[in-house]
């Protein structure tokens, strides 16, 4: 059984998401990030880390890509490009609450700006597919969609039809519905 260690809200729902999409057994323990519980587990104290047997595997991405490769059987495989789309969300969460409060900077007008950026490019390259990489569902689209739902949830405009429905599709996924009631189900 995978053990899925993070912090809610954070990039483990990916990670909880890709192992439902999967229907893998696993157990979800809420560490938060640089606390003494995530440094005995990863040097630089950050989460998500998957836990499979002896082998630990940070960065929500890299876990994605293993679990796809693992399972291949399951059809989630890809060829990974790590997407610009999250840079802009990333850089304005970390001025609005992880970085200390003497060097945060408004970046909401760059941010803003990156982003529609990248939706324009998600647009042209999602043309009339259903999926990021075609007609089926991958690890790519847990990614996208993660992304999707945080860009929301931080009020970022997303200026395209067809980005949004690519959202609506794969954010009402039953397996990523699955994975943030487990995830809720851990609240002390």
């Amino acid at each position: 059984m995978y053990k899925a260690v993070g912090s809610r809200g954070s990039r483990v729902s990916r990670v909880l998401w890709m192992l439902e999409e999967l229907g893998q057994p696993y157990e979800f323990a809420e560490v938060k990030l640089r606390s003494p519980e995530a440094y005995a587990l990863n040097p630089s104290g950050k989460v998500p880390i998957l836990i499979d047997g002896d082998l630990k595997i940070t960065d929500s991405a890299a876990i994605c890509v293993y679990l796809a490769d693992k399972h291949a059987d399951k059809g989630m495989g890809m060829h990974f490009a790590q997407s610009e789309l999250e840079a802009p969300l990333w850089n304005k969460l970390r001025h609005r609450f992880l970085l200390p409060k003497e060097v945060r900077v408004d970046v909401g007008p760059a941010a803003a700006h990156d982003f529609a950026s990248e939706v324009k490019a998600l647009d042209r390259r999602l043309g009339d597919k259903p999926f990021a990489l075609g007609d089926r569902f991958s690890a790519v689209d847990v990614l996208l969609g993660d992304m999707g739902g945080w860009a929301r949830a931080g009020r970022f405009r997303i200026e395209s039809e067809r980005v949004n429905a690519y959202f609506d599709r794969v954010l009402s996924r039953p397996a990523r519905a699955r994975a943030q009631a487990n995830a809720s189900a851990r609240k002390s």
